[in-house]
């Protein structure tokens, strides 16, 4: 039996006769930039995440290099983030004119480590009136950026707690966690800024590129508005800035699934749960490990996996959808090279990279495709 990774075409399905409408209104309207539907996904989005304020844009990478923008990055200062994320978290730093400095990840969530984000701080940096410089360097560090990887956010209480020690803003990458939850709080609203990706395989897709970022501070929220549209209001510009809309047709889409997104999230832990139970005493493979103090939206189900390369071409030899995220920490790409890090540097980052393989979780998928699954990775591990 053939089963997808992904099937958008399932979720859609249901909405498409609403989806047609949100387009034929944008048509006959010709309100294609802003307009009433981005207003209204904007105040929907706030509501729903827990926030003051919501600004669309226009993609997840754009609202990571909006935040370190508003947040204040100069040119040659640091950011700290991870190497084990999609490459866009290290990029768009790089796009907003900052240098990324990477801590490793915990070996059970793949999220940040808290206890080595501090050591880092403590062991390279100091407080002075120009903010928190890198001793060596002399370069300032202007922001954290942890993500929060697979729709499972980070221990937001310590990095949190980190940063305000060393009084460093927080820019949420939840890019693959919209709905994600720390105790009663969601992803965007735990930081400084919050980001989000609407790219079309996210849990909440749009149909193309889009992007949302959240905070509760007014002041900052007026500036991301202001650097989104070129860095002023009409033709007075403060600063400059980007061209990075959300268009009207894209809100509407994306305010018709936000609606059913509670829903979806249930398909997914379901079947989350599911793998979980089917592979218990598959000693070659670790299911998600999942905080106590998070609720996960499942964006990706990822196993650590034995041989994973050799599972990864049987199940596609069965015809079952499977990727590797990610197969080469940031720190080993090509064009980081000049930052200076080398192998071993960050060695769970480095191990998780040859082990994870991801399975489809997506709500739509049925009972018997996920046996097909679970049977699939069964034989692999029993042969």
């Amino acid at each position: 039996m053939q089963v997808p990774l992904l099937d958008i075409n399932r979720q859609h399905a249901g909405i498409e006769e609403e989806l047609k409408q949100v387009f034929a209104k944008a048509l006959s309207s010709s309100r294609f930039i802003k307009g009433p539907d981005m207003e209204a996904l904007e105040a929907e989005f706030a509501e729903y995440s827990g926030t003051k304020e919501a600004i669309g844009c226009a993609s997840g990478t754009d609202a990571l290099i909006l935040a370190l923008q508003a947040t204040g990055l100069k040119r040659d200062e640091l950011v700290i983030t991870v190497p084990f994320t999609f490459f866009a978290t290290a990029g768009a730093i790089v796009r907003a004119g900052g240098t990324p400095v990477f801590i490793d990840i915990l070996p059970d969530t793949f999220n940040m480590d808290p206890d080595l984000l501090s050591e880092w701080l403590n062991n390279n940096c100091a407080i002075t009136n120009r903010g928190v410089i890198h001793r060596k360097s002399g370069r300032r560090v202007a922001a954290i950026i942890p993500v929060h990887i697979f729709g499972q956010i980070a221990n937001m209480d310590a990095i949190n707690g980190v940063a305000s020690t060393w009084e460093l803003p927080v820019v949420e990458d939840a890019a693959q966690a919209v709905g994600a939850k720390w105790r009663d709080s969601r992803a965007g609203s735990l930081g400084t800024v919050g980001c989000f990706s609407f790219f079309p395989s996210k849990n909440l897709g749009a149909l193309g590129d889009g992007g949302m970022l959240t905070t509760d501070n007014p002041e900052l929220a007026k500036r991301l508005r202001s650097i989104r549209e070129h860095g002023g209001q009409g033709y007075l510009h403060a600063e400059v800035g980007t061209n990075s809309r959300l268009d009207a047709i894209q809100a509407g889409f994306l305010r018709v699934k936000l609606r059913r997104l509670e829903e979806w999230h249930k398909g997914r832990r379901a079947n989350a749960e599911r793998y979980k139970e089917a592979f218990t005493g598959v000693d070659q493979v670790r299911t998600p490990v999942i905080d106590p103090r998070a609720w996960s939206i499942y964006n990706q189900y990822t196993l650590l996996a034995e041989s994973r390369d050799e599972l990864l071409g049987f199940l596609r030899s069965r015809q079952i959808g499977c990727a590797v995220y990610y197969p080469l920490p940031l720190h080993l790409q090509e064009c980081f090279r000049d930052l200076g890090y080398s192998q071993g540097d960050f060695k769970v980052s480095e191990d998780c990279s040859g082990k994870v393989i991801s399975l489809p979780v997506f709500g739509e998928l049925t009972k018997e495709e996920q046996d097909e699954v679970i049977a699939a990775v069964k034989e692999f591990y029993q042969r």
